[in-house]
């Protein structure tokens, strides 16, 4: 085994590292699909740091939903979301506390929700506690993982870096297709996956891996305590 790994390392010496598979994710060309996406999620989990783009474009007309969060992957964090022609949601977590800035147009469209009382361009500030699935408010943290049936894709290009992609099949989501695109010169970062299904194409993308996120709470004179506005 040792003489195998010597005989790689003189042959991308030798080429100049202009094989793929001689980056730091080497062998590439050599791994199973599950052993692909194993090394990804290792990697992932391993970061400190990392920005999250994600963009669901149904097919029912109403416009994509797009958001972009930049997260320690702990308890800090940024995230803007928006609604195609219904308004965008800004949100900054530290900690225990939310502190989330509506436009003018989220405000006329959800006018039933608490932080309707806010004014624009005001950020409200709420417990992280009180965040609810659907309202539009992310986590911080992230999970990678992967599951069903891989199966190897073709070489392919992610942006600026070369990448492998790796379908996957869930028995429980017939409907559905997974495909990951996997780094494969530098380290074997998770760059993008893109879900196909229920009428409805969802595309991750990952980047800034480990790049400091500064998240500060917004200017003191531009926030209102949801106890001094109420329910």
């Amino acid at each position: 085994m040792r003489t195998r790994h010597l005989t790689t390392a003189l042959a991308c010496l030798l080429t100049g590292a202009a094989l793929t598979a001689c980056g730091a994710g080497g062998g590439s060309a050599e791994k199973s699909a599950a052993e692909l996406l194993d090394e990804a999620n290792d990697t992932m989990s391993a970061l400190r740091f990392v920005t999250i783009e994600m963009s669901n474009t149904p097919d029912s007309g109403n416009g994509p939903v797009t958001s972009r969060l930049r997260t320690d992957l702990k308890d800090r964090c940024t995230a803007k979301t928006t609604w195609g022609e219904n308004g965008s949601l800004e949100q900054i977590r530290i900690g225990e506390t939310d502190y989330v800035r509506p436009d003018a147009t989220y405000l006329q469209k959800w006018s039933g929700k608490t932080v309707a009382d806010v004014r624009p361009k005001q950020w409200a500030k709420v417990p992280a506690s009180e965040a609810r699935p659907g309202e539009g408010l992310a986590a911080c943290t992230w999970t990678f993982e992967s599951f069903g049936t891989a199966r190897k894709g073709a070489a392919t290009r992610v942006g600026d870096r070369e990448a492998v992609a790796v379908h996957v099949k869930d028995k429980a989501d017939k409907e559905g297709t997974y495909t990951f695109y996997v780094a494969t010169e530098g380290e074997p970062y998770l760059l993008k996956t893109v879900y196909k299904g229920g009428g409805n194409v969802t595309t991750t993308s990952f980047s800034a891996f480990d790049e400091p996120v500064d998240v500060r709470p917004p200017a003191a004179e531009q926030v209102v305590d949801k106890a001094d506005i109420g329910d």
